[in-house]
């Protein structure tokens, strides 16, 4: 059935169709048998799939990734089709409208999307106020970023912001140092800058008494040696572990039509294209930190045996976003009635 809905909702514009199809999601939620019924058939339960990290209980290890959700507008929603947890943001201490549209491309020749939203979301205030109202109970992780405008020196300070507005209302952090759309936003993955924002965030952590985990956001486009750098500021910081990873620039060996390509231009590109090398990144950091650091895992997974690539690769926990575009709304159920956890 999905294939033949995917097809129409292909025909229109991707952020159009993003909208729309959550205003219908959010309709029938609202609708008690509706919503039993999404629970019924979305959602998978095995005491086998429960993972402990960080204190944290994780139904399942099936998570959707930070972009979808910006603004934690959805998650009630959400919660209905079998997700482990989800990651709103990215979210900035201010609103923000991100870039110019059109900003979301499908590549459907390679199950793939390039995006360069620019971290277009309504702000911290807007978001922790939306959390705080009652909703279903479900894993939330904070995606934080800084705004475009602020200059990286001040960097630092849109972290804290942003880190203290959602304090009270999200389960774990994530700093995204690593998206491609926000001008100069990579150099912050500097030994150094990056050094001085997950020092200042574990500063506050400390103050503040619950202790909330802390995650990196990383490029799945670093050399081994920038990725050595990452373990051992990992472990310098005390933060609790990785997300791997973010969006890649490259464009090669892509099926899709060299000049379209092209003509899209800037963007992040995830999906398909991007499974294997986000799979070295995680095998990479799993084996040179001796499965010390714990690794949430996106990029590329569509199916179970994606996902059960990357858990043998060393992540404790995967992330889908485009996998959910092209699969649809049973993808976290799929993959837990399949993958196999030890």
């Amino acid at each position: 059935m999905y294939p033949l809905i995917r097809k129409i909702l292909f025909r229109r514009d991707p952020e159009e169709v993003h909208y729309w199809a959550m205003s219908r999601l959010q309709a029938a939620y609202r609708n008690p048998l509706l919503r039993k019924l999404m629970r019924s058939m979305f959602s998978y339960k095995d005491k086998s799939l429960e993972r402990t990290l960080w204190g944290i209980s994780f139904p399942n290890p099936v998570g959707l990734a930070a972009g979808f959700d910006k603004d934690a507008r959805w998650i009630n929603e959400l919660s209905c089709l079998g997700f482990g947890f989800v990651e709103i943001g990215t979210v900035t201490p201010l609103a923000q409208p991100g870039n110019p549209k059109p900003r979301l491309f499908r590549l459907p020749a390679d199950q793939a999307v390039i995006n360069r939203m620019g971290f277009n979301n309504e702000g911290a205030t807007a978001a922790a106020q939306r959390l705080a109202r009652p909703h279903e109970r479900i894993i939330v992780g904070g995606n934080i970023g800084k705004n475009k405008d602020t200059p990286n020196e001040n960097a630092i300070d849109d972290y804290e912001k942003a880190f203290l507005a959602l304090y009270e209302v999200v389960d774990y952090f994530v700093v995204n140092v690593s998206s491609p759309n926000t001008p100069g936003l990579r150099a912050l993955q500097d030994k150094e800058p990056l050094t001085r924002i997950l020092n200042r965030l574990q500063d506050l952590n400390k103050t503040k008494g619950k202790n909330r985990p802390i995650l990196l956001k990383i490029a799945p486009d670093l050399t081994n040696e920038q990725l050595d750098d990452i373990i051992s500021l990992v472990e310098d910081t005390g933060i609790q572990g990785i997300v791997a990873t973010n969006t890649t620039i490259d464009r090669s060996n892509l099926n899709s039509d060299t000049q379209m390509v092209s003509d899209i231009g800037a963007g992040g590109l995830s999906g398909k294209p991007l499974r294997k090398r986000a799979t070295e990144v995680i095998r990479y950091i799993h084996e040179k930190s001796k499965g010390n650091i714990r690794i949430i895992a996106a990029g590329g997974i569509f199916t179970a045996a994606d996902a059960q690539e990357k858990l043998d690769a060393g992540a404790s926990l995967v992330q889908v976003y485009t996998g959910f575009i092209y699969e649809g709304p049973a993808i976290a159920s799929n993959i837990c009635k399949q993958i196999k956890i030890s």
